[in-house]
């Protein structure tokens, strides 16, 4: 009979936990509260077993390991064979992942081994008090509406936006158990091999782990007119956003696209200038602490959203703000 929850974890590439690991384990546990069950957690890679005390500290009552070879690189085949044996293994009543890069297209893969329906992309996630099953919150129509979905059968699949849901803080204290994953996978499963790897050179804060973040829309009027934000956001020490349509125009990389097709950001300030507030570009802030917004049309959808409204040209707010930036951070 199936019981408990399985959260899949993920690792960076240097080993460590990826941030979207504490995040569905808070899922996981906020589930867990409703109903009493067990929280497993499924490392699959290299170094795996050395992150395990830091997943228990996180919430995992149980971890799953297995640092098979086929594993150390994020390889989607040979993780799709691994967690379907160890889903079979843990026979979970319901399984949490986060829609990440890798997440977003491991799930639904193994949602069809499983035979399950998946609830995807959710910014909500509950138990039912009559039927203690899983009812979820997920945006639809791009962003215009939310929707509550529910799965019928077990496991209950639960796919979650990122930095939607906080990891709990650490708790050293707890105490776990940590299981080698009856894995067995051949290394003829893998069907793409990665030939090269080219990092992309980065410099400043990452735009999805920001405490804050300056973002430009279409009404900056061209990529000309990029300079004096990057020179607000140095001085902040935020990172640089942008709306879709600015990444389209290549303004920008889509790098730093915000949004339901970009990224998703949970900063404690988010800055808009010269963005309207398009549901898709909404969708992937809207778990901004403050959002700020800087335009000049006074029915901008996004002052609906803003905390703090500026109705005003960009070109005549952006040079006194920055100065009164520097003024403040200088003194």
């Amino acid at each position: 009979m199936a019981q408990g929850i399985l959260a899949i974890g993920e690792l960076n590439e240097d080993s460590s936990l990826a941030s979207v690991t504490g995040e569905v384990l808070a899922v996981a546990r906020k589930l867990a509260g409703a109903t009493g069950a067990q929280v497993s957690l499924v490392l699959l890679g290299k170094n795996a077993s050395q992150r395990t005390k830091e997943a228990i500290a996180l919430g995992a009552d149980k971890v799953w390991v297995s640092e098979a070879e086929v594993l150390h690189e994020n390889q989607i085949e040979a993780h799709l064979a691994a967690l379907a044996q160890v889903c079979k293994a843990a026979d979970p009543q319901v399984i949490v992942a986060g829609k990440s890069l890798f997440g977003r297209d491991l799930a639904p893969r193994l949602a069809f081994r499983l035979r399950v329906p998946l609830m995807q992309d959710c910014i909500d996630v509950n138990t039912d008090p009559a039927t203690k099953r899983v009812v979820a919150v997920r945006p639809v129509y791009g962003g215009n509406a939310n929707a509550r979905v529910a799965s019928p059968v077990d496991p209950q699949f639960v796919c979650v936006r990122p930095k939607i849901f906080e990891a709990l803080p650490p708790n050293p204290s707890r105490r776990g158990e940590v299981v080698q994953a009856p894995v067995s996978v051949d290394a003829s499963v893998v069907k793409v091999k990665r030939v090269r790897r080219v990092k992309e050179e980065a410099t400043g804060v990452k735009l999805e782990d920001a405490r804050v973040v300056v973002s430009v829309g279409r009404g900056i009027g061209g990529p000309e007119n990029l300079p004096p934000f990057q020179d607000l956001a140095k001085a902040l020490g935020a990172a640089l956003g942008a709306s879709r349509p600015v990444c389209d125009a290549g303004w920008l990389d889509h790098s730093f696209q915000v949004g339901l097709t970009g990224k998703t950001i949970a900063p404690e300030i988010y800055l808009t200038w010269a963005i309207s507030g398009a549901s898709q570009h909404l969708a992937g802030c809207s778990a901004a602490k403050n959002i700020v917004a800087v335009n000049r049309d006074p029915n901008a959808n996004i002052f609906k959203e803003a905390k703090y409204g500026v109705v005003g040209d960009w070109k005549k707010v952006l040079p006194s703000f920055t100065a009164t930036v520097k003024e403040l951070v200088g003194s």
